[in-house]
């Protein structure tokens, strides 16, 4: 089995996180690993929802993963902090990485900030020009770029263009909803490609974007061609939110092994 690390937070509702990407490694057939950053619980019971992991923790779980076991591909997600970037960055630095997959976690569903505004400058500076590509909703990039993106596909293809600008080898910009279509455009400096499937009327999308970028991995780690790897993705994560789970209050989970267990 090829082997696959996340570096990510975890979500302790069970639909993002962690828990969304070692539950898409086990339906792509990958070998799943995790070093958490973070653990989100938001709730109104507790003084904090968010908490972060040291470095020593971080660095701990990293070396467990790469050195006992090794790695075929490395999923980032939730960083939070300018410190647990630049300690990321180095951990990555000091290794052999095949594919490094970044998924620049921001704003949760839920609406909670899940990357410190000091951190937006670091992670551009440290992270994307060691990834070999990077996932960003439209949200993230208006953040990333620093200006609104609207949902006009000459003014997407621009923003993907000026992500490409911070030097990750590729990008992918999950752009949203556009004349009724999910739209996602892919730049690698010669080419954008558009992967596009029908739009779903549901608010039950948490999840979506970690679990979209964990098939990525999964599917790069297995040599497959990237565009290819972006289409049994995008078609991986259409099911897991068309036959998305409500729990009756909120936004609910996409479900991970939909397509397996679903005819859509």
């Amino acid at each position: 089995m090829k082997r696959v690390l996340s570096i990510a937070g975890a979500a302790a509702h069970g639909s993002a996180g962690i828990q969304a990407d070692l539950k898409t490694f086990q339906e792509c057939d990958v070998y799943g690993m995790a070093a958490i950053t973070a653990i989100v619980a938001n709730n109104p019971h507790t003084e904090k929802g968010i908490f972060i992991q040291d470095k020593e923790a971080i660095a701990a779980q990293f070396y467990v993963a790469t050195e006992k076991v090794g790695i075929d591909a490395v999923k980032l997600g939730m960083l939070f902090s300018t410190e647990v970037i630049e300690q990321v960055s180095r951990l990555l630095r000091d290794i052999k990485v095949p594919y490094l997959v970044v998924d620049p976690v921001m704003i949760g569903k839920m609406g909670s900030q899940l990357l410190a505004d000091d951190a937006i400058e670091v992670i551009k500076e440290t992270i994307f020009p060691q990834a070999t590509i990077i996932t960003p909703n439209r949200l993230e990039a208006e953040k990333l770029l620093g200006r609104p993106i609207s949902n006009s596909l000459p003014e997407l293809k621009q923003a993907v263009i000026d992500l490409y600008n911070f030097q990750p080898q590729s990008v992918l910009l999950k752009a949203g909803i556009v004349d009724g279509e999910a739209i996602d455009l892919y730049y690698d400096g010669q080419s954008i490609e558009l992967f596009q499937t029908p739009a779903i009327d549901t608010k039950h999308t948490s999840g979506a974007g970690c679990t979209y970028a964990a098939c990525l991995t999964a599917e790069l780690a297995k040599g497959t061609p990237v565009l290819q790897a972006i289409e049994i993705s995008k078609q991986f994560v259409y099911a897991a939110i068309k036959h998305a789970v409500s729990f009756g209050e909120g936004v609910g989970s996409v479900r991970h092994g939909a397509l397996r267990q679903k005819e859509f």
